[in-house]
């Protein structure tokens, strides 16, 4: 029986994360479907709808916003809208989690937000983090004007993104270069490893023969 047992809980360990994964994203092509299927209904007669131009419109909607993303007025308005819902206090708490898990993801062509994994050391402890500017001028200018007399020799600062384990929040710190050691794992590993609390490791860089 206690075989069984275990032999019925490796079963379900290497099924769950599949059907689990399949479960979602069908889930989520359903509710986009049904989603869009109301939206595009408004304007398209019910009879000339048919199952799948839900998805097509939906796809073509992110399409056309990745294009104009970049365009002043339309940043201006995401910025303006990203400031409002950052004053509600429950709603700050979910959109900051679901901007902080997207941060690492590709945008097109583009270098990713989350340059590089490091290490930061605050005495005994050490924390994972992820570079998200290499430089901050603005803050190293000001603290030499204060600091002038005790400023180190190499005073530059990274701006480093620390996420909270299960995605809760995350905050970011501005720490000297030389205070910071490079770990050769990818981003997304090194984030799948934080955000599951250490639970999913990371795949150890192969040795060159």
């Amino acid at each position: 029986m206690k075989k069984l047992g275990q032999l019925l809980m490796k079963g379900l360990a290497a099924l769950l994360p599949v059907g689990l994964t399949l479960y979602i994203v069908i889930w989520l092509g359903s509710a986009t479907e049904a989603l869009m299927r109301s939206m595009v209904t408004l304007i398209l007669p019910e009879r000339h709808y048919w199952p799948g131009l839900g998805l097509i419109v939906g796809f073509s909607v992110l399409v056309m916003v990745g294009l104009l993303v970049n365009a002043y007025l339309v940043r201006w308005f995401l910025d303006s809208w990203e400031r409002f819902l950052e004053r509600i206090p429950l709603v700050k708490t979910v959109y900051g989690a679901i901007r902080d898990l997207v941060k690492f993801l590709p945008a097109g062509g583009k270098r990713r937000d989350l340059q590089r994994v490091v290490l930061a050391t605050f005495g005994e402890v050490r924390l994972i983090g992820f570079v998200t500017r290499e430089e901050v001028p603005e803050i190293t200018a000001a603290l030499a004007g204060i600091q002038r007399d005790t400023a180190p020799a190499d005073d530059t600062l990274v701006a480093v993104y620390f996420p909270m384990s299960y995605q809760i929040g995350g905050y970011t710190l501005y720490l000297p270069r030389d205070k910071l050691t490079t770990l050769d794992i990818a981003v997304e590993e090194a984030m799948r490893m934080v955000l599951t609390g250490g639970v999913s490791g990371v795949t150890p860089p192969q040795a060159e023969a």
